[in-house]
């Protein structure tokens, strides 16, 4: 059963499902969406979290082995099991399907990944999965449904913005709800319930991380290493949330990787720039990126990006701007040396 991001509070507040497929390509929402399912469950006796990521190595028994264990530290266990914009193998589909066909009642399944396509949507596991469970699709905000959030956060944040503030503020983060939701926490410990208005917003707006972002993007679109790291540690100098930065490699990823694939197809480039917004005055760097990374290089890319998501949740890093620094080199040329990581971090393929 389909169910939207906004409707989820709702469902969880009537019963819960066996099986969550939280799937989309907006990383903020996609969040929410797991940590609401977690609250909720944890109210029925739901404490214990088992975490695991599809990365290379992934034990498909393991997850099968602790669906149908008894838990040693709860009566009742959440698995999250997040597939990196990955498609299951044929061992992970057989395993999802003997899943949706013998449920554990004293067990719920969270599955994330990237946008659910129609040839996923169609796939057999998937249909079973989503037979007895929820299927959450997270899709990038825009327009009306983008500013409905922005009332909703400020109303949770009990932040009183004018109309001038709203648009000054969803302009400057341009559709990043992670960095919307950090300058709304920011306005809610400075200013409290006061009205703001658009030149207070704008005098504690931090712009300068913002363009230090879009530089980052012409950086990594150019393959230009020194530039690369000269924004990276500007960032890290004005103590610029690491997921924000992670945020804005992994679009800029999957968005040229949604292209390589689609060019293989033999759709034509204009008709890509247009449908994945890319502005002409971005084009010709665009095109670089394409021309320099492979397919292969790309999904490196995207696989180093989960291990670092992985590895800075668990709070397994020491340094999150040199990992950043890692993956952004990726773009330059391949780096053949290991992320780094502590040695636990490289175990995070199933972590609790």
């Amino acid at each position: 059963m389909r169910c939207y991001a906004n409707q989820l509070a709702g469902q969880l507040s009537k019963d819960l499902h066996p099986f969550y497929l939280v799937f989309g390509e907006e990383p903020f929402q996609e969040n929410n969406c797991v940590i609401n399912i977690r609250q909720a469950a944890k109210k029925q006796g739901f404490d214990e979290v088992i975490k695991f990521a599809l990365l290379p190595g992934f034990n498909w028994q393991e997850l099968i082995a602790q669906y149908n264990s008894m838990s040693l530290f709860s009566a009742r266990t959440i698995i999250e099991l997040d597939l990196n914009q990955q498609k299951p193998p044929t061992q992970g589909v057989n395993i999802l399907k003997e899943l949706a066909a013998s449920i554990n009642p004293d067990v719920i399944l969270i599955l994330k990944g990237a946008k659910a396509s129609q040839d996923i949507q169609r796939s057999a596991w998937f249909k079973a999965l989503d037979k007895k469970g929820l299927f959450v699709p997270c899709y990038a905000l825009t327009g009306y449904h983008l500013e409905k959030w922005l009332d909703e956060e400020c109303k949770r944040l009990k932040v009183n913005l004018k109309s001038d503030a709203k648009r000054s503020l969803l302009l400057a983060t341009e559709g990043n709800l992670l960095a919307t939701s950090q300058e709304l926490e920011k306005l809610s410990l400075l200013h409290k319930d006061a009205l703001i208005d658009q030149q207070q917003l704008m005098n504690g707006l931090l712009n300068q991380a913002k363009f230090d972002i879009f530089d980052l993007n012409d950086g990594l679109l150019k393959g230009n290493a020194k530039y690369i790291i000269k924004i990276l540690n500007k960032l890290a100098k004005d103590n610029v949330e690491p997921t924000s930065v992670a945020w804005t490699i992994q679009n800029q990823t999957q968005t040229l990787l949604n292209i390589k694939r689609a060019l293989v197809e033999g759709q034509p480039v204009n008709q890509l720039f247009k449908q994945y917004n890319i502005w002409k005055n971005q084009q010709a760097s665009t095109q670089q990126a394409l021309d320099r990374l492979p397919i292969t290089q790309l999904e490196t890319i995207i696989g180093l990006l989960a291990q670092f998501d992985s590895a800075y949740k668990s709070n397994l890093l020491s340094a999150p701007y040199q990992g950043l620094a890692h993956i952004a080199l990726s773009f330059c040329q391949p780096v053949n040396f290991p992320m780094p990581f502590s040695d636990e971090s490289k175990q995070i393929g199933a972590a609790n």
